[in-house]
């Protein structure tokens, strides 16, 4: 049997599950249930597990180093795995960036980044995008936009923070173009009504956004965040949290539009589900923060950087950039074909493996109640997903990077089921 959501026993009751699936174990692309039951999940952890459950490579690379060294204090030793995954890192980081600082989750790197921002510039003000997610500790918090519930009860936020349009067509109801070029316009403005361009330390953006629903920046308008943090010393600074890692179908997200970031994100799909994460600046930059600003507990922790490495080796072994690309591709094709067969399946966005799917209802309003008995169906049929956007009316569609042809094509007639049963 499943246990209900609604009945956590003695975890916190703030803490809310999209399933009442209790897992027992997990193999590749599937969670195997308490009750013996088989899902397949196209959740990953919220895009964590990108080598799939429990990927021989990566259980024999944390068990072999658990047996040596669990964890080496980065800022009392230095550790092998942490030399090596640095090295390994900053081959893959873009343009200079050769300097990595690693932490543990995606906020605490993004907390990182704003903090270097600040002391690299000497300016207070950090320029974010609507729509955006960058975590849940304060800073980052103050830095997101994607939901209003994930801010309530805690304002007011951290000061220095202008938010600025960000390019999602479909909410202005424009095309792509018209859309980036009506958000270049309005950065403009704001850089002279509000936060001087002197005073502006960094544009801090999701390539690909995520918990707003899979939406894509688009090259017009990165290309013209680029150019205007040139212009004005004003750094760029790429969110790759939960697009990068090969998810888009590119190794970083921003590789699709054509820009180099001064400095990189990266956490979810780095070390398979072991907790970590990192930012990547150039030794220059990295070089004029303030001594000591860097540091924590648990960051580089030996058995998560043993994981991380093997991630990389699977990754390159079995082409799974490439996969997330091609079945990607497919995905896409049959989400379309869908949405022309189903009215409330307004609208479907994103790269590679991390597509939304948004529901509306009859008015063409968001339909987030849709959406959860939607994922309630697919539970049913043993296939495991999530929502987000601001209504929690989007699907969202985050398989492994392992995922087969057989496994995506299962997992959309199990979705055109779930909304023929929501009908």
């Amino acid at each position: 049997m499943t246990a209900s959501p609604a009945a956590p026993g003695h975890l916190s009751p703030l803490l809310k599950q999209s399933s009442g699936v209790v897992a027992e174990r997990g193999e590749g692309a599937y969670l195997i249930g308490a009750d013996g039951r088989r899902y397949l999940d196209f959740t990953s952890g919220i895009g964590v597990t990108a080598t799939g459950h429990c990927h021989p490579k990566v259980v024999e690379a944390a068990q072999r180093q658990a047996a040596t060294l669990i964890h080496g204090q980065y800022a009392i030793v230095r550790h092998d795995p942490l030399l090596q995954l640095a090295e390994r890192l900053s081959e893959r980081m873009p343009g200079p960036i050769d300097r990595i600082f690693f932490s543990n989750a995606g906020t605490e790197a993004c907390e990182a980044a704003l903090r270097l921002a600040r002391q690299a510039t000497g300016r207070p003000n950090i320029i974010v995008f609507q729509g955006g997610f960058h975590g849940r500790t304060m800073g980052s918090l103050s830095m997101t936009s994607s939901s209003v519930g994930l801010r309530a009860g805690v304002q007011p936020m951290m000061g220095g923070v202008v938010v600025a349009p960000f390019p999602n067509a479909r909410r202005y109801g424009w095309d792509e173009e018209e859309t980036a070029a009506f958000c270049l316009r309005e950065l403009d403005h704001i850089l002279a009504t509000q936060t001087m361009p002197a005073e502006a330390a960094a544009f801090f953006v999701e390539p690909i956004q995520g918990e707003a629903g899979y939406i894509p920046a688009g090259r017009t308008f990165l290309q013209g965040l680029r150019e205007r943090a040139d212009r004005h010393g004003i750094l760029l600074i790429a969110d790759e949290v939960q697009c990068g890692y090969g998810r888009s179908g590119a190794f970083w997200a921003h590789e699709h539009f054509g820009v180099q970031p001064d400095l990189v994100i990266t956490a979810k799909g780095l070390a398979s589900g072991f907790p970590l994460s990192a930012f990547g600046a150039s030794e220059a930059l990295m070089g004029r923060g303030w001594p000591s600003s860097q540091g924590g507990t648990y960051g580089g922790n030996a058995v998560s950087c043993a994981a991380a490495l093997a991630t990389l080796e699977v990754i390159d072994e079995e082409g799974l950039v490439e996969n997330a690309r091609e079945q990607g591709a497919l995905l896409r094709r049959r989400l379309d074909a869908l949405a022309q067969e189903e009215p409330a399946l307004a609208a479907v966005q994103g790269r590679g493996l991390m597509h939304g799917a948004e529901l509306v209802d009859a008015q063409g309003r968001p339909d987030g109640d849709r959406a959860a008995r939607v994922l309630q169906e697919m539970e049913a049929r043993q296939v495991l997903m999530i929502r987000c956007g601001p209504y929690g009316q989007i699907v969202r569609w985050l398989p492994p990077l392992i995922v087969t042809s057989a496994e995506i094509e299962r997992a959309v007639d199990a979705f055109a089921e779930a909304l023929r049963a929501t009908a």
